[in-house]
């Protein structure tokens, strides 16, 4: 096509050069991303590389010198570990998302259960496993883990936790039936057909789950800072909220 034509069509770019930016996102993001790299890039001509995995690997890849330009955690303490190192540009960090806790139990149709400290979670549970992410080093893991302690339930459940490295991952062994019962954010449920919400988990029984984005420090590319600002936009906001995400950047 000739460059007249392809104005015509409307498909040059519209930033003065296009640029090829990496996006580290936590597992939790997944759909999401995938509309918004495919939005961003039309809108813009760049090329958005995104990577997905648990908010801990992803921060330790980038400590190590993972080549990632804009890094959206699921946990601020990632984050703040990663800003104390000198790791981020600093005045690009801001609150991108809010998140829930749910209980889901594979299949469609379970029955919905009252989450509190007299649920008898183990009961529940019975001879079977509950997945959840790493308790220890994932967020969605840390998050569960707080609220069944919080609850005082995590003792009873804990010999029947099976962890997986994301909570993508823990999504997918309830779905598949391999546990009956797991723990995951509100939006992995949207998007897993095969598991039912059971149960919220209550707001206060952990700490706010919040996703904090950020400008990795190293290269300053023009397109950087316009993909930070796109997720402030109404584009990313209809993408996120479609998952069942909470918006809290304006």
């Amino acid at each position: 096509m000739t460059v007249t034509g392809a104005i015509c069509a409307g498909l040059l770019p519209t930033s003065a050069a296009a640029e090829q930016i990496t996006v580290f996102a936590a597992a939790s993001m997944t759909n999401a991303m995938a509309r918004i790299e495919q939005d961003f890039e039309a809108r813009t001509g760049h090329d958005l590389v995104v990577s997905l995995a648990g908010t801990s690997v992803l921060a330790r890849q980038i400590q190590q010198g993972a080549p990632a330009d804009i890094f959206i955690s699921a946990n601020a303490d990632w984050m703040d570990a990663l800003e104390q190192d000198g790791l981020i540009e600093p005045g690009t960090r801001f609150d991108l998302l809010a998140n829930a806790l749910v209980l889901v139990a594979h299949g469609k149709d379970a029955k919905p259960v009252a989450i509190g400290p007299d649920m008898d979670l183990a009961g529940l549970v019975g001879d079977g496993r509950m997945a959840m992410a790493l308790v220890d080093a994932v967020p969605a893991g840390i998050y569960g883990k707080a609220s069944l302690e919080s609850l005082g339930l995590w003792d009873g459940v804990a010999p029947a936790v099976v962890q997986a490295d994301n909570v993508r991952a823990a999504l997918r062994l309830v779905a598949s039936g391999e546990a009956g019962l797991g723990i995951v954010y509100a939006t992995d449920a949207v998007a897993e057909k095969d598991v039912s919400v059971i149960g919220s988990f209550p707001a206060d029984s952990h700490p706010p789950i919040v996703y904090p984005a950020a400008d990795i420090a190293g290269r300053d590319l023009p397109a950087e800072t316009e993909f930070l600002d796109y997720l402030r936009g109404p584009e990313a906001r209809e993408a996120f909220e479609q998952q069942g995400f909470v918006v809290m950047a304006r």
